[in-house]
């Protein structure tokens, strides 16, 4: 029976902005416009961040509702909200420091929008991004409220790691705790180490020491930052992971060239294709993933 692989569509983030990429959709129409060719290329689940109208980022659960109704309008998709917010907007806190402090209780609305999936970023981090030092705190208490809100909603998480301790503390805490059941759905992001202390580079011994490390039942996709998505996620294919692709982690298709998301999906789909795999359809994905037992 050939393998199904599950296409992850990141289409915005929480950092990028139009005038790196004309391309990047922002605003709700946008990103449900987008998000619908993509599905029809062959994704299957989208990892959604909103934005403000002044195009900084925002976790606010009626902006979430909007985006995620008007996608449910054009196709089936799995939406996956993030819990992880942005760089600026609604997200951060001026500290009297000087520090700028993403905020845990706006990052908590995330889970406002009703969404099937939503990331679960359980690190506590530092990073500089347009000359402002910031911190992203997420205590083992901010932890637990997380993880208890997205239970009693019936929000499947999608764990985010940048590094070995962000699987072998939190999430396998929660695990334990019983605030997720298998399959587990693990997000490994690679490639951040210039913005975010804590993060890794992308090679291919730091990947596979990283899928070694998941617990069993877990199954897992690659978000590779910049340059490093194609290499990245082409080896975890070959690692028996899934597939993530969209410009929150790379504007570029190739060296000097922007690239849109859906060419993005198009090429994966031949990738996946080329190596004998076979693409999953969202009804697949959502059995792949074990949302079927939560709704």
């Amino acid at each position: 029976m050939t393998r199904k692989v599950i296409i992850t569509i990141a289409p915005t983030g929480g950092m990028a902005k139009k005038d790196q990429n004309p391309n990047l959709p922002t605003q709700p129409q946008e990103i449900a416009d987008d998000v619908a060719k993509c599905h029809a290329a062959g994704a299957s689940v989208v990892a959604v961040h909103a934005r403000r109208p002044d195009d900084q980022a925002t976790c606010n659960g009626d902006v979430y509702r909007d985006i995620n109704q008007r996608i449910r309008n054009r196709c089936d998709i799995i939406i996956n909200n993030s819990t992880g917010g942005g760089i600026d907007g609604d997200m951060l806190i001026e500290r009297p420091d000087g520090l700028f402090e993403a905020s845990f209780e706006e990052r908590l609305k995330g889970v406002d929008g009703e969404p099937e999936m939503a990331t679960f970023d359980g690190f506590t981090c530092a990073a500089t991004f347009a000359g402002r030092d910031m911190i992203v705190p997420t205590t083992p208490g901010q932890c637990d409220r997380l993880a208890q809100k997205m239970q009693e909603k019936g929000i499947k998480p999608e764990w985010e790691v940048f590094a070995h301790a962000h699987i072998l503390q939190d999430m396998t805490r929660l695990i334990q705790k019983g605030y997720d059941k298998p399959p587990y759905y693990v997000n490994i992001v690679l490639g951040g180490e210039r913005g975010f202390q804590g993060a890794l580079p992308y090679t291919e011994e730091n990947l596979r020491t990283m899928v070694a490390l998941l617990p069993p039942q877990s199954i897992f996709c690659v978000s590779a930052i910049g340059s490093a998505q194609l290499q990245a996620t082409t080896q975890g294919l070959l690692l028996g992971g899934q597939a993530r692709v969209g410009l929150e982690d790379n504007l570029y298709y190739s060296r000097g060239r922007l690239a849109s998301n859906v060419e993005l999906v198009e090429r994966q789909v031949r990738i996946i294709q080329e190596l004998g795999l076979e693409v999953a359809k969202p009804a697949e994905a959502r059995e792949m993933v074990g949302l079927s037992q939560l709704h």
